[in-house]
């Protein structure tokens, strides 16, 4: 039988065990880096930030753009100056050492993966009805987000080997789907028969200045650009991270920017403001208008749910992933941490996550008036807005130490904008955002802090 040599020192990491291997370079990271920002976002809230600011949608997510923009220079100088796979809670956790406000941190992070596919599995069960074209009202699609939750626990309890070249082709279709809206809006827009006066057109809930309308519509819009932030955890098996994660963070950042102003544009140049607004699937609505009785205009709703469904997947297995990890740490109850024998896959995480986001989805779809899709989104970007503050935060606490190594440095007045901006956005009386995001990340952290009391005081009690 053949010997298997051991890992040579550039294999091996400071603990002993084998290093991650370095397979991605640029192109592989950019792909990652579109993908993961692509998905529900765009795809679902369009029509929801035009009904806060009217025809300039496109205004909040060219700010939203500009936001992650600043934040993610603090991360550049993070993740090239501690390039380990472990994100915000470890530069919060190296700035601090404060175990609480790392746990916090940590599982504010866990929880915007639950409300993100949340938000993506109502978006599955809006578009599945409108490709099939079925007459379904909100119970039916409740019933349908569900069963979609269900299939996604069963995927996940099964194992995904994941793959950082099948996330090329899942980024194509996601792509694909947004070129799709902007090619065929264009051809509705040189026939002459689109309103551009709509474009430039602010029109704001009574009850609401127009700074007032477009920080909340930002608000909402962030929930677009998240995602940039996870390439950071691709740090150990990116080839010299400190010299091409900056090019290809601003690179991703910019494509996707790009495409979300312009499929905006679009939108509300096709589509009547009011009649966006009121759509759980605005982009299709675009491309029907664009296109009607065509036949390429019934693929969006399909590429729609393949989208979404995606951004499920890779949100509940962040999630599942987290939880299992804070569990076998000590910091949460043990029971988080057991592995399925056969399957090797954390199924205690993974069913208490998938039983958390079915919990949030039921309670918000019991009034059939409740913006689902837009609360739930619109908490992720609460809680990641937090989270970012504090590593816009990080890096000006973490300048004090040298590690000796080359990296991205984002200056002082970056990290300082951040975290105002961050800040901005997150609380109530400058945000805009309606009380019931801020209710529903209240409980989730509630339900952490409780279970984060319970390990403790059981910990306690066995010294």
């Amino acid at each position: 039988m053949a010997q298997t040599s051991p890992p040579t020192p550039a294999e091996t990491g400071n603990d002993g065990q084998p290093a991650l291997k370095r397979v991605m370079g640029p192109g592989l990271l950019l792909l990652f880096i579109v993908g993961d920002i692509l998905g529900t976002g765009i795809y679902a809230l369009t029509g929801q930030v035009a009904g806060e600011v009217g025809g300039a949608a496109w205004l909040p997510f060219a700010i939203a753009f500009v936001v992650a923009l600043i934040t993610a220079c603090s991360y550049l100088e993070l993740v090239t100056k501690y390039p380990e796979a472990a994100g915000a809670a470890l530069y919060v956790h190296k700035a601090f050492g404060k175990h609480v406000l790392t746990f916090l941190v940590c599982f504010a992070v866990m929880c915007s993966g639950i409300t993100s596919a949340s938000a993506a599995s109502r978006a599955f069960a809006a578009n599945l009805v409108t490709g099939f074209g079925l007459e379904a009202g909100n119970t039916v699609i409740l019933l349908i987000a569900l069963a979609f939750m269900l299939l996604v626990l069963a995927v996940n309890l099964r194992g995904v080997g994941e793959s950082v070249k099948l996330n090329v082709v899942l980024t194509a279709i996601e792509l694909s789907g947004l070129l799709l809206v902007i090619v065929l809006s264009m051809f509705f827009i040189l026939g002459g028969q689109a309103d551009f006066s709509r474009v430039v057109a602010f029109e704001t809930p009574s009850d609401k200045s127009v700074f007032l309308a477009v920080s909340a519509a930002t608000s909402l819009a962030f929930f677009a650009m998240v995602g940039f932030e996870d390439s950071v955890n691709m740090a150990e098996e990116t080839k010299e991270p400190s010299r091409i994660f900056p090019r290809m963070m601003f690179t991703g950042l910019g494509i996707t920017g790009v495409i979300y102003v312009l499929v905006s544009i679009c939108a509300v140049a096709v589509v009547p403001v009011g009649v966006l607004a009121e759509s759980e699937t605005p982009l299709v609505t675009v491309v029907q208008t664009a296109t009607p009785g065509v036949p390429i205009a019934d693929l969006l709703p399909f590429i729609s749910m393949f989208a979404v469904a995606n951004s499920a997947l890779i949100n509940m297995l962040m999630a599942s992933r987290l939880l299992y990890g804070m569990g076998k740490r000590g910091v949460l109850p043990p029971f988080l941490a057991k592995v399925n024998a056969v399957r090797r896959t954390p199924h205690a995480a993974i069913v208490f996550t998938t039983l958390l986001a079915m919990g949030l989805i039921t309670f918000l779809s019991l009034d059939p008036e409740s913006p689902v899709v837009s609360l739930l989104g619109g908490t992720t970007s609460l809680l990641l807005l937090a989270v970012f503050a504090f590593v816009n935060v990080s890096v000006l606490v973490l300048r004090r130490e040298d590690t000796g190594a080359e990296h991205f440095n984002a200056g002082r007045v970056l990290p300082v904008l951040g975290t105002i901006t961050c800040l901005y956005l997150v609380l109530p009386w400058s945000s805009g955002r309606p009380v019931g995001q801020y209710q529903i990340a209240g409980v989730l952290l509630a339900i952490g802090v409780v279970l984060w009391l319970l390990t403790w005081l059981s910990r306690r009690n066995k010294v």
